[in-house]
């Protein structure tokens, strides 16, 4: 493991593409995906979620805080995807696993009665695959035991939410993996027209939230005690409006405006 760490249509995916070209196309549309394992308990399912990501061509894998592997427990569980395993990069937070993304995807089990956008793996595809010509794409993965705890949930700009049956709705990690990635796949191979929009970074989005949270804690708008409560809807507002580079640079703007008029129109 390496240590470290839609506005107008082009031409569709398919045009003026001879079969094999468009299978290398595609190749290069899921090189923009990474998968993102968050405080994963068990090595071996890591070597199982990178088997599920080379069977759906996807190779970039990110670990945070990765559990210790004394018997090589992934690359045995890769079974012949070992090479994602050494690849991988390792990151301490999911904040420094994100940078450099244009949008970053939490999985959960629990749709939760406050979230507006949370989507199927097939919905989810359908909208993420016309972006990857331009963007880098992270879809996030909790640990087996509780998922992504509300602080990962609120770095996430969407959610997927895998239909399940109510008597055993738990799936494995990898076979949640394999799930997602398996629509990802199938949505490539479509033909989707791909969109040339440039989404803004994750890390400015959260120069943006925290720029927000300050200003309306500064004129009193937010709760002192519980700025979140808030902030989650603001969150998922700007989530849901992907929004590019500069509309984030206007909406700063626009609350440097706020504060100078706050301290007395300096």
């Amino acid at each position: 493991m390496n240590e470290g760490l839609p506005r107008a249509p082009s031409p569709p995916v398919g045009e003026g593409w001879g079969e094999g070209d468009l299978q290398v196309k595609n190749a290069l549309l899921l090189d923009n995906i990474a998968i993102v394992l968050v405080d994963t308990r068990y090595p071996a399912n890591i070597g199982s979620t990178a088997r599920c990501m080379m069977n759906m061509g996807i190779s970039r894998l990110v670990l945070v805080a990765p559990p210790e592997d004394k018997n090589h427990e992934m690359e045995k569980l890769a079974a012949g995807a070992d090479r994602i395993v050494q690849e991988a990069s390792v990151a301490a937070t999911l904040a420094e696993a994100v940078v450099g993304h244009n949008l970053v995807i939490g999985t959960s089990r629990h749709s939760g009665r406050l979230r507006k956008n949370v989507h199927a793996p097939r919905e989810m595809a359908a909208q993420v695959v016309p972006l990857l010509a331009g963007n880098k794409v992270a879809i996030v993965f909790g640990n087996e035991v509780n998922g992504l705890d509300n602080r990962d949930l609120a770095l996430c700009h969407e959610i997927i939410a895998i239909p399940s049956s109510d008597a055993f709705p738990s799936l494995n990690l990898s076979h949640a993996v394999m799930v997602v990635t398996y629509e990802l796949f199938l949505a490539s191979q479509a033909g989707t027209p791909s969109f040339s929009r440039e989404l803004a970074r994750a890390e400015d989005l959260e120069k943006l939230y925290r720029h927000l949270q300050d200003t309306l804690l500064a004129i009193g708008f937010l709760e002192q005690d519980h700025p979140e409560r808030m902030m989650f809807t603001f969150r998922q507002l700007f989530g849901r409006a992907h929004l590019e580079g500069r509309e984030v640079s206007i909406l700063r703007g626009v609350l440097t405006a706020v504060d100078r008029m706050r301290e007395g129109g300096k």
